[in-house]
């Protein structure tokens, strides 16, 4: 059963076609990857999909139920939480006053809130730096906190934007570690934005390909990567 659909979406700015009839489904509890070029689109559906950016056409379902319309803030109601390829935090407040904010989407009672985020904090390795500014994190740390941000709203499927982007091979493999055990343990839903293909071959089972906005290959990874519209387009010969 799919969880999200995406339905013949469409968006355009002015002369520009960013995204274009784009339809694919996203199974409930997969990881399922988005990617492409610069430029193909990948982030704009994600502003589509969270309430940022409406379509000029299509739709978008999560449990069979139209988001069209929605604000972000419903759209985080439905159970959709997602994180920016350009990581701003609360920059002034400590990591556990950033991780408890997003706690009190769902908990109203401060001190739980405060409470469910020292677990994600623990969870994410970031134990060590709760009462640190947000602004004195490195950049692994700051991914870190991103994710804890999102996790705190309790979404049941979670938009990462490039996340490992920046990161040594060692962070990633970290990373992906923890996301395989989130999809896992918690049951929550993963579409991925990542230009990292040795994080997207350990963690997709399902790949979507985007090209000036239009989705020009679908499947497994290993297949996907062969797909000479794909190496054209995006991996390279070098890939072949």
């Amino acid at each position: 059963m799919s969880v999200l659909s995406v339905e013949n979406l469409s968006k355009r700015y002015r002369g520009l076609v960013a995204v274009n009839s784009l339809s694919f489904a996203v199974p409930d509890s997969a990881i399922v990857a988005l990617i492409g070029p610069n430029g193909a689109g990948k982030t704009t559906t994600f502003n589509l999909i969270a309430g940022m950016t409406r379509p000029d056409s299509g739709e978008i379902k999560l449990d069979g139920v139209s988001l069209n319309g929605l604000p972000p803030h419903r759209i985080c109601d439905a159970g959709i939480a997602r994180t920016f390829q350009l990581v701003r935090p609360f920059a002034r407040l400590s990591v556990e006053e950033n991780v408890t904010i997003g706690c009190l989407h769902r908990e109203r009672d401060v001190g739980a809130a405060r409470r469910e985020a020292r677990t994600l904090i623990e969870r994410l390795g970031l134990a060590p730096h709760r009462l640190k500014p947000a602004a004195t994190l490195a950049l692994p740390d700051r991914k870190r906190l991103e994710v804890a941000r999102a996790l705190g709203t309790r979404p049941k499927f979670l938009l990462l934007d490039e996340v490992m982007a920046g990161l040594t091979p060692n962070e990633c493999d970290e990373f992906v570690a923890f996301f395989r055990e989130i999809n896992r343990d918690f049951r929550i839903t993963i579409l991925l934005i990542e230009h990292i293909m040795r994080a997207v071959m350990a963690l997709a089972s399902h790949v979507v390909v985007l090209n000036y906005g239009e989705k020009i290959a679908e499947g497994e990874p290993a297949a996907v990567v062969r797909d000479p519209a794909v190496v054209q387009c995006y991996l390279g010969e070098d890939a072949l």
